[in-house]
């Protein structure tokens, strides 16, 4: 029964809807599978809950947290990945509350962000699992806010309840944002907006008109893998497989082994994951894995650079990938998270751009061999959404081929921040005239488009500005991680820092796992890391500094935070490691 494409449902406006209609009209189909690694040598147990049996277990857990707190009210869920999150996660949304997807305290290097944004959130009730429950009640003992483990409540709660009427323009969850220094700001999605922001990453996908798996290992508190993993599926009543994100850390070809056992698999990874993967994976591993049934693989990474996709294609062509399923995307928590995708089964977009005139806010083209050239993905069009770029000053629309800041219009963008309203107006108010009427979120990217393809550039924030020229920091990291072996891809951080006579440059960058700083020859490294950055970039380097792996902190999403480190180099966090 699972190989047949399910029939598509009505246009139902909430999450909870479309589980009851697929628990009615395919019970026994299955919803969603967990592969559990309990052991690092563990091939993966599976566990999973058929639609029938989701229903069952969300309305007996919503049944019990109306018990608990009134409708509106915030449910912060603390759980491991696995199918109770996705249970806990339903179920406040079918009690009329707020759903605030999160973690365990246990997770390493977040616990500060968890005590901020669990004050922020103001929970009525946090959910977690029977084996986090001793943890998690110490966690949030300060608080005073009763903890219920998911699996723990009887299937007997759900008898002769009755769920609220659904309302589409309520606040669905919070999904806080992955930024470390700024205070935590929690994005409200409404019941429409995920529903909306689904159905356009289906269509994107070609999962609104084919049978696809959704096979997931990215964080469910993270926005691509709440929606990927539960909002899309539920959505199409697609089946769901998912893992823990330090399942595939410790052994990446787990996730592999998921896509070649699943028909049409769907799946997203940020930049690092197709490296590490490409890199680590054994010949041994590759017996026998066949990976030419993969529908798509999403890369949202900003900027998504075709060289990524390239090693990717190259580790695994023998293994049946075909180089048309890479999909680079462009989302943001602000949209609920799709924005932009291309399209599988097409080449991926390559554009060489001249790295100085995208410096002055041209995309034009270069040769790739130029060692100047900037090598970028196109991230292809929006679907259901309006997508304009801006000169971030003077509010004007800019023409193709004008970089500017990237603004977003459609029923996926979030209604504001929680309990924010002056951010909220600055970020989701913005205005463009009576040509383009309406609110417009206000990305903070930078991007432009050629050849009708968005193609995103940087963080309008994170611009490095040395004598009156930009340089993205992103660029200044991938020349410096290709100047010297010993640099750990993917693990280093460019910034800017004030000086007297302006602005310094400064690298911080974790050596590879695979050397020593003691054996490590720190000078030849940061003197090839200095010639490469002046060289390509025409920058004189204030600082690089090299630190052991794992220094360079990350956000939730798994991305380098150039913000928290250099918050950390201003403060003297470094000054221990080896800076020359």
């Amino acid at each position: 029964m699972d190989s047949r494409r399910p029939p598509l449902a009505p246009a139902y406006r909430t999450l909870p809807e479309y589980v009851r209609h697929w628990a009615d009209l395919t019970p026994d189909r299955r919803a969603f599978t967990f592969v559990d690694h309990p052991a690092p040598d563990s091939r993966g147990v599976h566990r999973t809950l058929t639609w029938q049996r989701l229903d069952l277990r969300v309305r007996a857990l919503a049944a019990r947290l109306t018990e608990e707190a009134e409708l509106g009210s915030r449910v912060a869920l603390l759980c491991p990945q696995g199918t109770d999150y996705i249970t806990g996660f339903l179920a406040a949304l079918t009690a009329g509350m707020v759903a605030v997807p999160l973690y365990p305290p246990g997770l390493p290097g977040h616990a500060d962000r968890l005590v901020g944004v669990l004050a922020d959130a103001r929970p009525a009730v946090v959910l977690t699992t029977g084996r986090t429950l001793e943890e998690v009640s110490d966690f949030c003992e300060r608080a005073r806010v009763p903890v219920l483990a998911v699996e723990q409540v009887p299937d007997s709660a759900a008898l002769n309840w009755q769920a609220p009427a659904p309302d589409s323009d309520a606040t669905a969850y919070l999904q806080y944002t992955s930024g470390s220094t700024r205070a935590p700001a929690g994005v409200e999605i409404t019941h429409a907006n995920v529903v909306a922001n689904a159905r356009q990453a289906l269509a994107a996908y070609g999962a609104d008109a084919h049978q696809v798996t959704c096979v997931g290992w990215l964080p469910l508190y993270h926005d691509m893998g709440l929606v990927l993993s539960v909002a899309a599926p539920v959505v199409r009543g697609l089946l769901s497989v998912l893992m823990d994100p330090a399942a595939f850390l410790h052994e990446p070809a787990r996730w592999l082994r998921l896509l070649a056992a699943h028909p049409r698999a769907l799946s997203a990874a940020p930049n690092f994951a197709y490296d590490y993967c490409a890199s680590t994976v054994t010949g041994a591993q590759k017996e026998g894995l066949r990976l030419d049934g993969v529908a798509a693989l999403i890369n949202g990474s900003e900027p998504v650079r075709p060289g990524t996709a390239d090693r990717f294609h190259a580790a695994f062509a023998a293994q049946g990938l075909a180089a048309e399923v890479h999909c680079p995307s462009y989302g943001l928590a602000e949209a609920t998270v799709f924005v932009s995708a291309a399209r599988p089964g097409r080449a991926l977009g390559r554009f060489a751009l001249d790295r100085d005139a995208l410096a002055a806010g041209k995309a034009l083209p270069a040769r790739p061999d130029d060692p100047r050239a900037v090598l970028l993905a196109g991230c292809g069009i929006p679907v259901g959404q309006r997508v304009r770029i801006v000169d971030p000053v003077a509010h004007a629309v800019l023409a193709e081929g004008e970089v500017g800041e990237i603004w977003v219009q459609g029923p996926n963008v979030g209604r504001g921040y929680w309990n924010n309203p002056a951010q909220t107006r600055r970020v989701f108010g913005a205005t463009l005239g009576e040509d383009a009427p309406g609110d417009w979120l206000r990305t903070g990217d930078l991007g432009t488009v050629l050849d009708g393809q968005l193609i995103v550039t940087g963080r309008l924030k994170d611009l490095i500005v040395v004598d009156g020229r930009n340089h993205y920091p992103q660029d200044v990291e991938a020349t410096a991680q290709d100047a010297h072996s010993a640099v750990r891809r993917d693990r280093l951080a460019a910034f800017g820092v004030p000086g007297g006579a302006g602005e310094r440059v400064v690298v911080v960058a974790e050596h590879a796992r695979t050397t020593s700083l003691a054996d490590l020859d720190v000078s030849a490294l940061t003197r090839a890391v200095r010639a490469a950055v002046s060289a390509r970039h025409g920058l004189r380097l204030a600082d690089v500094v090299v630190v052991a792996p794992g220094t360079v902190p990350r956000t939730s999403s798994g991305k380098v935070s150039r913000a928290l480190t250099r918050a950390r180099y201003l403060e003297g966090v470094y000054a221990a490691e080896t800076a020359v």
